[in-house]
């Protein structure tokens, strides 16, 4: 194996993934770094026991909580990262997310760019990862001068009934952009284990499926699996990285690069700018602001559970959402968040929070339930944070904010579904520490090296062959799904590196060069 490469990216979801693909054609020589392995395609895919109770696909590892107590996080280490079992649902960020914007819990901060910016890119993720939806819809969605590539994915009965009654309240229910291969000839059958799932047949618009496979398809383009990234070296000066140190199988090894990204998730890739200390960046590699691990986001979120005495026969419930109140309600001038359709509910899956009821019990409830999963903006936060522990183990240190916001939400929500006929009503808290499937911000982007860690390219201001690419860029969370963005970004981080390398012209991208 080559130990020197033009570029090493470290992590294969939804940032690393992208980039690996976007960089495939250039005859650069890239290798990506993967913690896990391929996940298993078995039938455990798609049992429910296996995924929600026994936890079959999480890592068994601890991270410690700001009182030191551990905990197990709800992270997948395997090719395609979190995508993997993700909802497949992917937002664009409003216009107004890429602004300044007042919540009653704070202020929420402006990007480095603007939705201008990231426009192109997200019409190119949104093709790379067969996004289904209709425009036209949804009030707050951004302009977008091409129709999303592939037609929406249709509501079930049950769920067309309820999109008429808030109709009729003057609402306006929409689509969710959802990323399954369903077009013709696709290999989506609309089946009731998606949201939370592996998908058993390859039919999710994840980062394995939809990059990391072609990519690998390269001459140029190498992956070792089971390889945990320690440490990131520098030169003497400190100014460039230069290397890579892995454990794979209780051994280290070290392969050097031009360039070096982390794509770990916002965690793991604080923790790994941490742990890369040395004698010119005493307090982390690139941390100079101080602000590595700082600011860490992952949404406010809760399930709603809409009961009647039917049974609801919905298969495939993920295709619903609302955003009437994502800026407001006419009793509240502040941002509250997004509404938007759970997989459909299974008994199993509630045993965690109520193991104390009895299976047929929790089945009976799943059966007739309605389930909705409602997400408001969570603030940056200095002291809500990634640390390490004085032997080297992850710590998270989180408090919820924005929280009024969040119950204004599901007042709205509970009044909406009691006027369209569902007057049993149960909202359960996705609370914990443990929470973190959207998490972010931790290594956030700006214009300003004492405001931020990266410049609006993902590069570290004080190193200058350091990226970081998924969702530690994000200076703000927004109320949605963040994986679209950073699919986006990650395409547009690829062809600034081509144009670093002199591999594109100024001005166009990747896409543009192939069409030509």
């Amino acid at each position: 194996m080559e130990m020197h490469y033009d570029i090493i990216i470290i992590g294969t979801g939804a940032g690393g993934g992208t980039l690996a693909y976007s960089l495939k054609d250039s005859g650069l020589k890239i290798l990506i770094l993967e913690r896990g392995d391929y996940l298993p395609k078995e039938l455990e895919n798609w049992d429910t026991k296996a995924v929600f109770t026994e936890k079959r696909y999480k890592t068994k590892e601890h991270w410690y909580d700001a009182q030191g107590n551990p905990f197990s996080p709800g992270t997948n280490y395997c090719v395609g990262g979190n995508t993997k079992v993700y909802g497949a649902v992917m937002y664009r960020l409003r216009k107004e997310d890429f602004k300044e914007l007042e919540h009653e819990g704070g202020i929420s901060p402006a990007w480095p760019i603007d939705y201008e910016d990231l426009e192109p890119y997200y019409a190119r993720a949104e093709k790379l990862y067969r996004v289904h939806g209709k425009t036209g819809e949804d009030l707050t969605d951004p302009p977008r001068p091409s129709p999303f590539p592939f037609p929406e994915v249709p509501h079930e009965p049950i769920l067309e009934k309820i999109a008429t009654r808030l109709k009729k309240q003057g609402l306006n229910p929409l689509h969710l952009p959802m990323a399954i291969d369903l077009h013709e000839g696709g290999k989506c059958i609309r089946c009731h284990t998606c949201d939370g799932f592996p998908c058993h047949i390859y039919a999710k618009g994840d980062a394995d499926v939809c990059c990391v496979r072609p990519a690998l398809k390269s001459p140029n383009v190498t992956m070792i699996t089971n390889a945990h990234a320690q440490r990131i070296l520098t030169n003497e000066s400190g100014d460039r990285v230069t290397a890579v140190e892995y454990e794979r199988d209780g051994n280290l090894f070290t392969v050097t690069a031009d360039t070096i990204v982390a794509s770990c998730g916002a965690v793991n890739s604080a923790a790994l700018l941490l742990r890369s200390a040395n004698a010119k960046h005493p307090e982390g590699l690139a941390n100079q602001s101080g602000l590595v691990g700082r600011n860490y986001m992952v949404h406010i979120n809760t399930a709603v559970i809409a009961l009647e005495p039917k049974e609801n026969p919905t298969v495939f419930q993920k295709t619903f959402a609302l955003n009437d109140f994502y800026f407001g309600s006419p009793t509240f001038p502040y941002p509250l968040g997004n509404i938007q359709m759970l997989g459909k509910l299974q008994g199993s899956m509630m045993k965690d929070k109520k193991p104390f009821i009895p299976s047929t019990v929790l089945n009976g409830v799943a059966k007739r339930s309605i389930d909705f999963l409602l997400m408001s903006e969570d603030l940056p936060d200095k002291e809500n944070r990634v640390t390490l522990t004085k032997d080297g183990k992850i710590q998270v240190r989180y408090k919820v904010n924005n929280t009024n916001a969040h119950k204004e939400l599901i007042k709205e929500t509970k009044k909406m579904l009691r006027r369209a006929g569902y007057p049993i009503l149960v909202a359960q808290p996705f609370g914990g520490v443990e929470m973190n499937s959207h998490q972010c911000g931790t290594i956030c982007f700006g214009n300003d090296p004492a405001t931020s860690v990266l410049d609006q390219y993902c590069r570290a201001h004080t190193v200058k062959n350091l990226y970081v690419m998924d969702a530690s860029f994000f200076p703000s969370s927004a109320a949605l799904n963040p994986a679209l963005t950073i699919v986006a970004q990650a395409l547009r981080v690829g062809d600034h590196l081509l144009r670093e390398k002199t591999l594109l012209p100024v001005g166009e991208s990747m896409y543009e060069s192939k069409l030509r």
